[in-house]
């Protein structure tokens, strides 16, 4: 995120962090291995079923065709891009250990080591795209040999509980499924370390939603209405639901589009819906060979040959943007640059915090770690680092508990207002009337919670009113 380093829970926690190191000795090395976990970009995990389109999503959200199938033989195990000079890659083990593979251009590299000693891949490439976010392509869960599910849950969950070198930590997550997620993709994200406010649903393949480029309904439009209807349906799982064509996006993203495929499907602009239908499924496709006719499917798919042959007439430009337009792709880097971005820098500063505290039962000087610690915490703003830690902690302890809805909008309130559930006009003095309000219900459901992660949730969540009702904001 651009002027990551002025965000004030990181500049908290980078003052604490110098005030460890300034204790001397170890914790020099401690203090700085958890302030490059702070500092380093939030890392964004691609999940979903084998063939969702995750691979596809990631080379369109990148801008380079870098997580092809073949490149590295990488679908089996977990591979992390990262913004870096010169492009390389590097296999990680299992046991820590970082070994280089070879990235030569139209080239296929095996990897080092067997699939089963694998952690993951970091693959380097420069690309502003990924500067200010990491992102970590996993091979698919509940396959048939659940091999690959082992592989992305290793990684993703075991791995973050039992050794830091085997893991990927996840600061937010992008949940590929088609029409209506399985019971088991559910199960898994719910283990995942995050909130439903760092994981966004993507509703794939939008393209060919419902009946498909050729049904009787548009099927992006299909998609665009069961995707709100999603949102609702999964609101504690994810914070939204984005229908996206991958295909689409990608071909628009990575250059793969030239003025001769332009000119080829402009050709089929003339032809009547019977004859198109035709052309696309023949053995002899009209004015194109079967070679031409597989490339634009691969391309953009039925949808794009459909809807785009007549904007293929203004040229690859046109129908570039054309495709861009469509594919969904602005509306989910929207997401990606504000909301979840955010939540993704808050759950990153909540693992420091752990890191923090966990270095505080072990060593000697346990007594000063834990005064910083707290000194930490105690900062106003830290304040939506410890709300997100009690959103999440209360979605598995209880989740119809009413502190639920409270947290959720105090964190997503872009104003003061919008916190205590008031319209963005709402005045000062009504803001502070309603929080005191609502700071007395919370204080009277204190005396009587029904779990612990409650309980700890409603003394942040009187802290949240009791700012909002003295200073008029949080």
């Amino acid at each position: 995120m651009s002027g990551m380093m002025y965000d004030p829970v990181q500049v908290v926690l980078d003052r604490g962090l110098r005030s460890l190191a300034s204790l001397g000795g170890d914790l020099v090395g401690h203090a700085n291995a958890i302030g490059a976990s702070l500092w380093a970009p939030p890392r964004l995990v691609v999940v979903g079923r084998l063939k969702a389109g995750k691979s596809t999503l990631v080379n369109a959200l990148i801008g380079a065709p870098v997580a092809e199938t073949a490149a590295l033989e990488a679908t089996r195990v977990v591979a992390v891009y990262s913004d870096g000079a010169p492009s390389r890659a590097e296999v990680v083990a299992l046991d820590g250990t970082r070994h280089p593979v070879p990235v030569v251009p139209g080239r296929t590299s095996a990897l080092p080591l067997p699939d089963e000693q694998i952690a993951y891949l970091h693959r380097w490439l420069p690309s502003a795209a990924i500067r200010d976010l990491t992102f970590v392509d996993t091979p698919g869960l509940a396959t048939l040999t659940t091999k690959n599910e082992r592989a992305t849950r290793r990684v993703l969950i075991d791995g973050f509980e039992q050794t830091r070198s085997a893991s990927v930590d996840a600061d937010a997550a992008v949940f590929l499924f088609d029409s209506t997620p399985r019971a088991d993709e559910l199960d898994f994200l719910k283990q995942l370390p995050l909130s439903p406010l760092n994981t966004l649903g993507v509703l794939s393949r939008a393209d060919s939603f419902g009946e498909g480029a050729l049904g009787r309904r548009d099927p992006l439009h299909h998609a665009a209405e069961h995707a709100v209807h999603m949102s609702h349906e999964l609101a504690q799982t994810v914070s939204t639901v984005v229908p996206i064509s991958g295909l689409m996006a990608e071909t628009s993203h990575t250059g793969a589009l030239g003025e001769g495929d332009a000119r080829a499907l402009a050709s089929l602009a003339g032809l009547a819906p019977l004859a198109l239908i035709d052309a696309l499924e023949s053995d002899a496709p009209g004015p194109l060979t079967p070679e031409v006719r597989d490339r634009l499917l691969d391309l953009v798919g039925e949808y794009g040959v459909l809807n785009g042959r007549q904007v293929a007439t203004g040229g690859a430009a046109a129908l570039n943007q054309w495709l861009a337009a469509n594919s969904g792709i602005d509306a989910l880097q929207q997401v990606l640059r504000t909301s979840l971005s955010e939540f993704a820098v808050l759950n990153r500063a909540s693992r420091v915090l752990d890191r923090v505290d966990a270095l505080a039962y072990t060593h000697p000087a346990r007594e000063h770690i834990r005064s910083i610690a707290y000194a930490m915490r105690s900062e106003p703003a830290m304040l939506r680092v410890g709300l997100l830690g009690d959103l999440q902690r209360l979605l598995v302890a209880d989740p119809r508990s009413p502190v639920v809805t409270e947290l959720r909008t105090l964190l997503t309130g872009r104003s003061p207002a919008a916190c205590v559930g008031l319209p963005p006009d709402a005045s000062v003095d009504h803001v502070r009337a309603h929080a005191r309000q609502r700071l007395a219900t919370a204080q009277g459901r204190a005396s009587a919670t029904m779990t612990a992660a409650e309980d700890a949730a409603l003394v942040d969540v009187i802290r949240a009113y009791t700012s909002l009702m003295t200073t008029g904001h949080l």
